[in-house]
């Protein structure tokens, strides 16, 4: 049942934390009224609200340890917070809390086009760095996902989160050089070579700890600056469409896509996005002889000749695969198909909003996001399409390879009416049902909500579970960062 709305009682229990907040950042960056609180208590998911405390807005690093500090006199937990566009409930507070909005923290404070990093604070989205990039840095590229711009950058990279460049270089965690964290008790740290050296370029030789806060969900520490991998950007690109039939013959067409090196995106998507992306509402239905899904991918290259090469590779592979069986369409040109329906602008360049998933239907929307071996890639599509389709859901599916083909994605994204209570248990009983299907064929979902994090767990036999308490426990004594987040 969601917590009611906060009591007079409550918000007396907490004048004093939130008049010392308000010593750190200033009045107008502290509220706890009912109306801004009501924004920070729920997200787009089925995942149960929860009110804050209150919010507090640090424009600093030491105003962060500050508020730490305050947080450890009153013992009061602290929820970081960037943007709140994650799929997973992870901002939502699972006891009382205050929520560290770090949105104000939004200086790119360095792009070193020499070793291939900028410096990023928390509050810098995705579409900030792509027009700082193609405004001062044109030959740099970052990775972008299928998110809206306004998304933390930082955040996304902390969470383990898919870009478009991750078929080739692999989970955004990957992509972090070093990190500036305040831990729980207030200490300013760093991690990565700009702990010893004044340079961000890697985590390597030291010991890698940056692992003690790449994918906890804000648990062990709250990072106030991080740097991330930037690399160069070819000046030709290609994006191109290849629609098919059925799970296998995509899976092959990845598969070989990615051994032959020439991509510098992979991914795939189901028909229904597809059909979305052109005003479909309602009862979606794949007809008689349309393709189950589209694989599309982006060829960069320096120059004509090297594009050219490429083409012809990728032509040979779809050449191939027709001789071997596999029934697959010839490849379509985005620009084409740009210039014929405006709508696939929104797949010609990212960071782009998806309009067409964002504001369907009455509110709802969630996911089950996960990584997995490849090898049961195609028997994962399958199997969580039939459950998708026996509890009457359409099948919206976007994957890719990642890191050139080492894992693999399967997230299937679902619609639903958050007015309706029985609605949001039926949807929380098919995402049941997918998680463990996939599961079962050893994908384990990311950015985990409790309730995966809780099937995860069954899982175990290892002793990781024991080990994260431990480390959590180190950490975080009085448990006062983001409490409950995986189970801890």
């Amino acid at each position: 049942m969601a917590e009611s709305a906060p009591t007079t009682l409550r918000a007396e229990k907490y004048r004093g934390l939130l008049a010392a907040l308000q010593g750190i950042v200033g009045p107008e960056f502290v509220a706890a009224d009912p109306a801004t609180l009501y924004v920070y208590s729920q997200d787009l998911t089925e995942n149960e609200p929860r009110w804050p405390v209150g919010v507090v807005m640090p424009a600093s690093a030491h105003e962060v340890q500050r508020i730490v500090e305050e947080s450890n006199r009153h013992r009061v937990p602290l929820v970081p917070f960037a943007y709140g566009l994650n799929m997973g409930g992870l901002a939502i507070p699972a006891e009382e809390a205050v929520v560290v909005d770090l949105k104000r923290m939004r200086r790119i404070l360095e792009v070193n086009e020499e070793d291939l990093y900028m410096i990023v604070e928390p509050g810098v989205t995705f579409g900030m760095i792509r027009a700082h990039l193609d405004r001062h840095h044109p030959g740099y590229r970052y990775s972008y996902p299928l998110a809206p711009p306004q998304t933390s950058a930082l955040s996304n990279a902390l969470m383990d989160g898919l870009n478009n460049l991750s078929m080739r270089h692999g989970a955004m965690s990957e992509w972090v050089n070093g990190l500036e964290v305040v831990l729980p008790n207030g200490e300013l740290v760093r991690v990565g070579s700009s702990a010893v050296v004044d340079s961000w370029h890697a985590r390597v030789p030291l010991p890698d700890l940056a692992g003690l806060f790449l994918g906890w969900q804000g648990a062990t520490g709250i990072v106030t600056k991080g740097a991330l991998q930037i690399w160069p950007a070819p000046p030709l690109r290609k994006r191109v469409f290849v629609a098919c039939y059925d799970a296998r013959t995509a899976y092959r067409i990845l598969r070989d896509l990615c051994r032959k090196e020439i991509f510098d995106d992979l991914a795939c998507v189901s028909w229904a996005p597809g059909k979305m992306l052109f005003g479909a509402r309602g009862d979606l239905a794949l007809c008689p002889g349309e393709p189950l899904l589209y694989v599309y991918g982006d060829l960069y290259a320096e120059m004509p000749a090297h594009l050219k090469v490429k083409e012809q590779i990728f032509e040979e592979v779809l050449g191939r695969l027709r001789k071997e069986g596999c029934p697959i369409e010839d490849p379509l040109d985005v620009e084409d198909l740009v210039r014929i329906n405006p709508n696939y602008e929104k797949l010609a360049e990212f960071p782009t909003t998806l309009d067409f998933l964002l504001d369907y239907g009455p509110g709802g929307m969630t996911w089950v996001g996960s990584y997995g071996p490849g090898s049961n890639w195609a028997e994962g599509a399958e199997r969580c399409f039939s459950v998708l389709e026996e509890t009457g859901f359409p099948p919206i599916l976007v994957s890719r390879p990642m890191k050139g083909g080492h894992f693999w994605v399967l997230r299937f994204i679902l619609h639903f009416d958050k007015r309706d209570p029985r609605e949001v248990e039926r949807v929380r009983d098919v995402l049941g049902r997918l998680a463990d299907t996939l599961l079962d064929l050893k994908y384990i979902p990311y950015k985990p909500p409790l309730w995966a994090v809780k099937k995860i767990r069954e899982r175990d036999r290892h002793g990781f579970f024991q080990l994260l308490e431990r480390v959590k426990a180190c950490l975080d004594p009085n448990g006062l960062f983001n409490p409950g987040r995986w189970g801890l």
